[in-house]
């Protein structure tokens, strides 16, 4: 390949590069923004989260497009050719993030007009500052080759798990204490979940970054720290 074409196909790897940094940084804007709208009752703000996903949904076939093209011409091998497929299954896992958020911020008509009581929405607060953390990193880290930093970010998604589980359990607390509280903490549930599974997808992105950096599998049990779907004990 001579010193020229090396040089576009960099140039074509960077340009993909660049658009997932984009859809990352949408990604979290809109998770950002659907938290803040939900705990306000911001149904502007709200708007804007669901048309944004417009523009995820473009992103993605932009990047999906780029990645195919740049496969038809320069049939990369190996290392190039996981970093395009890879780039392709990471943009999916954005674009459903969008989608999560986008849920998120349908969900602030339902919860009413008043904004949602503090001691209801420090929990789920808290739960989207470590999600948006594991998010605004992952495609830095990869985007930079940092396998031991992908490795971390992926075992810290345990952080969110446990969060999850307190989140859970914290609610439905308050449903029991208070009826007048089971519309919005319902909300707030179907909200903390797609807060889990955002945290899911942020893993999945680390996942095939670490192989896409190292050629290498991270270990499939990872151990999964939510506990609100196990049975209850035996009385």
């Amino acid at each position: 390949m001579g010193e020229h074409t090396v040089a576009s196909f960099d140039e074509e790897l960077e340009h993909i590069d660049r658009l997932l940094r984009d859809m990352d940084e949408l990604a979290a804007a809109m998770v950002a923004a659907a938290i803040r709208a939900l705990l306000a009752s911001d149904n502007a703000m709200a708007q804007r989260v669901v048309s944004d996903d417009t523009i995820m949904d473009a992103r993605q076939r932009e990047l999906d497009d780029s990645a195919i093209t740049l496969i038809a011409k320069r049939q990369p091998m190996a290392q190039d050719l996981r970093a395009v497929v890879g780039a392709i299954r990471m943009a999916g896992d954005l674009e459903r993030i969008g989608d999560l958020a986008k849920n998120i911020a349908k969900r602030v008509s339902a919860v009413g007009q008043s904004a949602t009581p503090r001691n209801l929405s420090h929990g789920i607060d808290a739960m989207a500052d470590l999600v948006l953390e594991q998010l605004r990193g992952v495609v830095e880290h990869y985007v930079s080759r940092n396998a031991d930093a992908l490795k971390e970010l992926r075992a810290a998604d345990e952080r969110i798990d446990v969060k999850y589980t307190a989140v859970f359990r914290e609610l439905l607390t308050y449903m029991m204490e208070d009826p007048r509280n089971i519309t919005a903490c319902t909300h707030l549930l179907f909200c903390a979940k797609n807060l889990e599974r955002i945290g899911d997808h942020v893993t999945n992105i680390a996942e095939n970054s670490y192989y896409v950096v190292t050629g290498k599998q991270l270990p499939a049990d990872r151990p999964k720290l939510d506990e609100t779907t196990m049975s209850a004990p035996a009385t």
